[in-house]
């Protein structure tokens, strides 16, 4: 059975981490870029398999590991560095995402300089169609809505418990209802932390596709459903 392995790293991070990888005996598998829909930011997802590591887990028990670095956030004028002095294996990856993605891939061994495919839009896996365009404002608006609401509702309850401990008497008798008023404050804090959660999850359903947003939806609700009978059992 094949297991995925998946290590977020940071750019500055992304060659110490494929030169272990280089170190250890791991092959080059492929690379590949994704756009970000809701904030137009990029991913890229190196993968690798450690062929002996492989041989041997499988002897064991059938299973093996394919390891995946991934890097996640990446502005599209952010330079990227070259993995190709360790895999040169990867230039027609980096040239695709180069090419297509509109990526700053720095230090390539072999580098096409924009020429490695032949399209009639510059960048086309950047360029994004007004229906997307609209999702991702709207996402955006809703999640900025509700992340104002959420901090005025907890400045709110904050200032709130501030003034009800402050018009407490002084010393041991007051010790209890001010350390109530503080756990209330708490509790309505972990509230707003969880509205806006709820918030930034339907502002990331909102730029779905509908089909796919009404699976996670339901899906969701089928976990509510099940943690409710197990909190009732």
């Amino acid at each position: 059975m094949q297991k995925a392995i998946y290590t977020t790293v940071g750019i500055d991070e992304l060659l110490s981490h494929v030169q272990a990888l280089k170190g250890v005996g791991a092959r080059f598998v492929q690379m590949h870029a994704e756009r970000n829909v809701d904030d137009g930011t990029y991913r890229l997802v190196y993968t690798f398999i450690n062929v002996r590591a492989a041989q041997e887990q499988i002897a064991q028990d059938g299973s093996y590991a394919i390891e995946n670095l991934v890097v996640e956030g990446i502005d599209r004028y952010q330079e990227i560095p070259s993995v190709s002095s360790y895999y040169p294996a990867v230039f027609p990856f980096e040239n695709e995402a180069h090419d297509l993605f509109g990526l700053a891939i720095t230090d390539m061994q072999i580098d096409f300089k924009g020429f490695f495919y032949q399209v009639s839009t510059a960048e086309p896996m950047s360029v994004i169609t007004p229906e997307v365009k609209a999702a991702r404002e709207k996402a955006m608006k809703v999640r900025a809505a509700a992340e104002a609401k959420a901090r005025k509702a907890a400045a709110e309850k904050a200032a709130a418990a501030a003034a009800a401990a402050g018009e407490g008497a002084a010393g041991a008798a007051v010790a209890q209802p001010a350390t109530a008023a503080g756990s209330d404050a708490q509790h309505d804090e972990a509230a707003a932390k969880a509205a806006l959660k709820a918030a930034e999850l339907e502002a990331k359903l909102a730029a779905m596709d509908p089909e796919k947003a009404a699976k996670v939806r339901a899906a969701l609700a089928a976990k509510a459903a099940r943690d409710k009978q197990k909190k009732e059992a």
